[in-house]
């Protein structure tokens, strides 16, 4: 199962849209280091989903969830707290870790995998089937 590079191309981008837009329909604004960690969880996504076993949804979603809360953490580590840009504060969340990850959005995480997933699904198929006719 062979990625190309526009693949992941393709979902770097829907990443970067689509996690910029939720952001500034939830919180009315983003950061541009945000539409770059949603990019990046694009390609994260896509490879897990088509390297993983059929039939393990909800695994990926799990694994997805913590790819993206550790994810979140590395980005805020640098951006938050290193260089001080204050991009997200989680300290008034329960159960959070230096006011960078928490447990409640680890399981919007998890949540949002499922339709992320499968608009991998759907992606993969379509970059088959272009694939296929190229041959």
């Amino acid at each position: 199962m062979r990625i190309r590079l526009y693949e992941l191309f393709w979902m770097f981008l829907l990443g970067c849209f689509v996690y910029s837009l939720s952001e500034i329909v939830a919180r009315g604004y983003t950061h541009w280091t945000m539409t770059l960690t949603g990019g990046m969880v694009g390609v994260l996504l896509y490879r897990m989903h088509v390297h993983a076993p059929p039939h393990t949804l909800l695994l990926q979603c799990l694994c997805g969830a913590s790819m993206i809360t550790a994810l979140e953490m590395v980005v805020g580590t640098i951006v938050n707290l290193r260089l001080g840009w204050h991009v997200w504060d989680y300290r008034d969340m329960p159960f959070q870790l230096y006011g960078q990850i928490c447990l409640p959005f680890s399981m919007l995480w998890f949540l949002v995998c499922l339709p992320a997933l499968g608009v991998c699904h759907i992606v993969r198929r379509h970059f088959c089937c272009l694939n296929s006719r190229l041959l």
